[in-house]
């Protein structure tokens, strides 16, 4: 790069872009393994409390296949941070799970599976169709943590939500294909679902909001900490 262009403004935009292109990887990491932690725990905790089985498995292949495309494909164009040539260089010894890397996905996996183990048992108890309320939630949990792992210091806000206007489609186009799953009758059977009626929709799309409120209000906690 230097032999073909020795402006050091150049080098300055190569730093930028590869910064850039590290800290995506890292966003997808951050988002992939703390949503799958989340399908994870929830599993393997619920048949230790009696519970039945969760999710058949085209329901995890189909949450997998849903959410590990598109969204994380749309994380890898994310713009570059505005702070990215602020920060020190980054340590080519640090690993994925530095910088509290690894507690974060664990603490949020822990937080999704809790949430999805709880709504279980409650949509169980009132006789709701609980089991295509706890897929559903997974899907749209892991939406929740697409936006949320743009970035561990900046809100929503301060990124722009439509900045990275890929991964607002990518998210439309996975809830408009899992409402086809739920909605459409000659799904239902493949795919072992029921439609939902306003109220259970509601609580799942309640329970959603609270893990994107939840991630927001950290990195504010965060932001204040840093403050002079």
């Amino acid at each position: 790069m230097i032999l073909l262009d020795d402006n050091f403004a150049t080098i300055v935009r190569a730093v930028r872009e590869g910064r850039r292109i590290y800290a995506n990887i890292l966003k997808f990491i951050i988002y992939s393994i703390s949503s799958n932690c989340g399908t994870l725990v929830l599993i393997a905790l619920a048949p230790f409390v009696g519970l039945p089985l969760p999710l058949f498995p085209i329901q995890i292949l189909w949450l997998n296949l849903l959410c590990d495309s598109f969204p994380g494909l749309a994380l890898a164009v994310e713009p570059v941070e505005k702070d990215a040539m602020d920060r020190p260089p980054i340590d080519p010894a640090s690993g994925v799970f530095a910088e509290g890397r690894g507690w974060f996905m664990a603490r949020y996996g822990i937080f999704i599976g809790g949430l999805a183990l709880g709504l279980q048992v409650y949509a169980l108890k009132a006789g709701y169709s609980w089991q295509t309320m706890v897929f559903t939630f997974l899907i749209l949990s892991r939406m929740a943590m697409a936006l949320s792992a743009r970035s561990r210091q900046l809100s929503l806000l301060q990124l722009g939500i439509f900045s990275n206007r890929q991964l607002i489609g990518a998210i439309l186009l996975v809830v408009i294909l899992h409402a086809c799953v739920v909605w459409i009758p000659s799904m239902n059977p493949v795919f072992a679902t029921e439609p939902l009626d306003l109220k259970e929709m509601g609580l799942v799309l309640a329970l959603s909001v609270v893990v994107l409120l939840v991630s927001e209000l950290e990195k504010a906690v965060l932001r204040r900490k840093r403050l002079p």
